[in-house]
């Protein structure tokens, strides 16, 4: 670390190294070589005068960069291929004719991106899988405990804490299904051209169309793709990050949310998120016990999702086969992205897997707002027991409007329930009995195992491998 410049605190503060460093230099350049060597491969195999130990020098030297060797070229040639190019010529002589043979600037760049997009949602992946399975441990423990239910952020019908969490968990499968469809029809780039319409290649290979074709298919499948973009101009169409930001941005969305909720639950003290024997919550305040965790998760995902702007600009001012205004705004853009969604889920998994729940407290809340909950139940004992129902809901009506003054006016305890007492329409009616908080909470426990078992259960089984692992510290 370095304290005279400034550093980006997604690296030295945030995001994970395993995310770091496949966007690291030496990851990046490193892949521009292994592109390299199996476009040289792939040409020799195809009958271009290209020998074994061209070959040999080049897979020899793959690791060993020269980073200062390759900055003074580029301060020369302000063109950074170019200037990994001599840089590896200098270690490789014998290859130095036929490196980079045929290609441009985008071979190297655009398909060693897509290379570190693709390992970047695989790593994403792992972390969102071990999110939504934490979730689901917690609404399971606590998928039968009652608690206020909130609409517009006011007091709603019960439900449960377990039932709460499966909304938080349900967008993120909403994200899963989202990130797995970017990972299943991700594509190479390929061998296309300086303008995508494999010119030079086709020159190359005297004319011969089969050959060229060929040759896209070999690095393709060397390179460990399946797919390749059907056309391209210079680059693949940037339409392509724009849709992997949408689904970073989205689940940047449902960390936002989630931390959210939890900050103003820990501030109802119904709930917490882990807080560590030695934490310090506040320089000056010494009781503070602040959410920290949620509060730099919301704060990264809003990062995060103000990068997609920037993206979809980027796609939409693509001029014909492409312009260079793509390059800065990506070397930040897709990159931080990945890394500030990393954070948000290492952060996320921090939370719960060490939440903290009050249940006396998420009680008395409720009581103090249950009696208004039951009227529906009470209007109904008053009715099978022989009462009218229009004068029940108005004496209800009366009643409750002045419970809730009292509450408001003069913070005093809600008494809607011994007012009601003291009303001959209610004589003979255990009203008492309506303030069963498991009453009003339907069918959240069953709703939670029945999200379980047809909706969690097949994301364990299916991504069995990512599961494994124990929640990363937060760093400070």
């Amino acid at each position: 670390m370095s304290h005279d410049i400034y550093e980006n605190p997604l690296i030295t503060r945030y995001a994970s190294r395993e995310m770091a460093c496949i966007w690291s230099a030496q990851k990046k350049h490193s892949t521009w070589r292994r592109l390299w060597i199996a476009l040289a491969e792939s040409q020799q195999e195809l009958g271009l005068p290209i020998t074994d130990q061209q070959l040999a020098e080049m897979k020899a030297t793959v690791d060993d960069i020269d980073f200062e060797m390759a900055a003074k070229f580029e301060l020369e040639r302000r063109h950074d291929v170019m200037a990994h190019v001599e840089t590896w010529a200098t270690q490789c002589p014998a290859a130095k004719p036929i490196i980079h043979l045929g290609a441009t600037s985008c071979y190297v760049t655009d398909n060693s991106e897509l290379l570190q997009i693709k390992e970047s949602l695989l790593v994403t992946r792992k972390r969102l899988v071990q999110v939504i399975d934490q979730l689901a441990k917690f609404a399971v423990q606590y998928r039968d405990l009652p608690c206020l239910g909130f609409t517009h952020l006011q007091a709603a019908q019960p439900t449960t804490v377990g039932k709460r969490a499966t909304l938080w968990c349900w967008d993120l499968l909403l994200d899963l299904e989202e990130l797995q469809h970017r990972i299943d029809t991700i594509r190479f780039r390929g061998v296309k051209g300086t303008t995508g319409t494999q010119a030079t290649f086709l020159s190359l290979f005297e004319g011969n169309h089969a050959q060229v074709e060929k040759l896209d298919q070999l690095v393709t499948q060397k390179m460990g793709f399946t797919a390749r973009h059907a056309v391209t101009g210079q680059t693949y169409s940037r339409k392509f990050d724009s849709q992997v930001m949408a689904t970073l941005n989205g689940i940047g969305q449902s960390c936002h949310k989630a931390g959210s909720d939890v900050r103003i639950l820990q501030h109802k003290k119904e709930l917490e998120e882990p807080f560590e024997k030695n934490q310090i919550g506040s320089s000056a305040m010494a009781y503070k016990r602040n959410p920290m965790r949620s509060e730099r998760m919301c704060a990264l995902a809003r990062f995060a999702m103000s990068l997609q702007a920037g993206t979809d600009a980027t796609m939409a001012t693509q001029w014909m086969e492409r312009t260079l205004d793509d390059s800065a705004i990506r070397r930040l853009a897709v990159p931080q992205s990945f890394l500030a969604i990393d954070a948000c889920l290492i952060l996320y998994r921090n939370i719960t897997d060490g939440m903290v729940v009050y249940p006396k407290t998420i009680e008395k809340h409720l009581n103090e707002e249950l009696p208004f909950m039951a009227t529906e139940e009470i209007l109904m004992a008053g009715v099978r027991a022989g009462g009218d129902r229009q004068d029940l809901h108005e004496s209800i009506r009366v009643h409750s409007q002045a419970a809730a003054a009292e509450v408001k006016q003069n913070a005093l305890p809600n008494d809607l329930i011994s007012r009601l007492q003291k009303d001959p329409a209610f004589e003979g009616i255990d009203l008492a009995g309506t303030l069963d908080a498991r009453k009003y909470i339907g069918r959240a426990p069953e709703q939670v195992d029945a999200f379980i078992s047809e909706q969690i259960e097949p994301v364990r089984s299916k991504y069995r491998s990512d599961l494994a692992g124990e929640a990363e510290a937060v760093r400070v």
